[in-house]
């Protein structure tokens, strides 16, 4: 479990479930993803990141706002799944309720993760991916001191060939270079 001031970044509950289901079945929260997830899906899909954070100690940790939310959505430290010009790289991300957008929670949890592979994991650079038109992810990457060339952006192997979304920008930051407000 990481901690910050206002966030515990933590181990999935099973009450935790229902609210990430419906999270993932909100189109705006999934508007940069190729689809919304069915509860199926979407049930599935949190079974694996819970045994994977479980194993590794480090992946998709369960956002909780002290005193508020007990769920507000996820913060992400994993190796990139995929091959890529980049790879093997660990990406920090978030993936926020839409209610719980614009609090600031999605920079300071990712803080928190960044911190943690800075420090335990021993990483010298951490990415972070998303598609061009996702703004609101980009200024939280900058907000990070994380850095974009344009060089670096790809398509994604994991969206058809087609989807406007293949496109993906790429943002780094390496150790030592992180920025605090």
């Amino acid at each position: 479990m990481l901690e910050t001031p206002r966030l515990l970044l933590r181990p999935w509950r099973d009450s935790d479930v229902a609210a990430w289901v419906a999270m993932s079945a909100d189109p705006r929260v999934m508007e940069f993803f190729p689809a919304t997830l069915e509860r199926a899906q979407a049930e599935l899909m949190v079974h694996g990141l819970r045994t994977r954070l479980e194993r590794d100690g480090y992946g998709w940790w369960a956002l909780e706002v002290k005193g508020g939310a007990a769920f507000a959505g996820a913060i992400v430290l994993q190796d990139i799944p995929f091959e890529a010009h980049f790879t093997p790289a660990t990406e920090v991300g978030w993936w926020l309720a839409r209610q719980h957008w614009g609090h600031g929670y999605a920079t300071e949890g990712a803080r928190a993760a960044l911190d943690f592979a800075f420090g335990e994991l021993r990483r010298s650079e951490v990415i972070a991916i998303t598609t061009p038109a996702n703004v609101r992810s980009r200024r939280v990457m900058e907000r990070l001191g994380m850095t974009h060339d344009p060089v670096d952006d790809f398509e994604h192997p994991g969206i058809r060939v087609g989807n406007p979304l293949r496109r993906h920008v790429l943002y780094r930051l390496r150790a030592g270079a992180t920025s605090r407000p």
